[in-house]
């Protein structure tokens, strides 16, 4: 990749590369792809909060250079564990998502900068809205009947019950309102409703709480909980 590109030219190369993905709410908005936030968390996890001498030691061994040298450097051009991580991320990343894409070490310095302070992208599936802790509760008062389902990123389960996504909305009745949360943000709502894990599955019947459901579940299994909450309806 030619180090003369743009931050404009380096910011759409991340997107084509699906390193960024665009706010389905706010295109003006990107966020971290799933694919790339799950390799950000492996080395977020050893060097998110390193100490002084591993994180210098890391930056010596990546840049040829001693330990003092590294910690000089980092004082003077404001390296932060931040831009450590994502340049850790994006080399994994880019050989393991996308092998044939040659990005020198210069360029990834360039683009770490540009992803390091940005936030992931929600979990919630682009086939329902998505709410939060702040208008959940006007969504379901203007809903009383409903269906609310709890997402979380890395989840397996939740990826798994994603899969069946188009069968299991077409199971829910004609006139039941859905939406999404990202359950890592809804601290309240989860606290209103006892939820501690995901994938989850709320039914709301007459604005009040009828069951909430843990774990994976099948289209089948979720058409007869649909059907215990809201009868016989047409479905979609």
């Amino acid at each position: 990749m030619n180090e003369e590109r743009t931050t404009a030219q380096r910011y759409e190369f991340l997107l084509d590369c699906g390193v960024l993905v665009e706010e389905r709410d706010d295109p003006d908005r990107l966020a971290a792809s799933e694919a790339y936030d799950a390799e950000r968390g492996v080395y977020h996890d050893t060097y998110g909060d390193a100490s002084d001498e591993v994180f210098h030691g890391t930056l010596a061994d990546l840049f040829d250079m001693s330990d003092e040298e590294a910690a000089e450097t980092a004082t003077e051009l404001g390296i932060t564990r931040a831009e450590l991580v994502a340049f850790l991320s994006l080399r994994g990343y880019f050989k393991r998502q996308a092998p044939d894409v040659e990005v020198s070490r210069d360029e990834l310095l360039h683009l770490a900068t540009l992803v390091a302070g940005v936030s992931a992208t929600s979990p919630v599936p682009e086939a329902m809205p998505e709410v939060d802790d702040e208008d959940y509760e006007a969504f379901l008062e203007a809903n009383e009947d409903a269906v609310v389902f709890v997402w979380r990123l890395h989840c397996e389960p939740c990826d798994r019950m994603k899969d069946d996504l188009d069968a299991i909305l077409s199971a829910v009745p004609n006139g039941v309102a859905v939406a999404g949360v990202d359950g890592e943000s809804v601290s309240d709502f989860r606290r209103a409703f006892d939820v501690d894990a995901a994938p989850a599955t709320l039914t709301f019947a007459d604005g009040a709480l009828l069951d909430a459901v843990s774990g994976r579940r099948t289209p089948e299994q979720l058409e007869e909980l649909f059907t215990s909450a809201f009868g016989e309806a047409a479905t979609n």
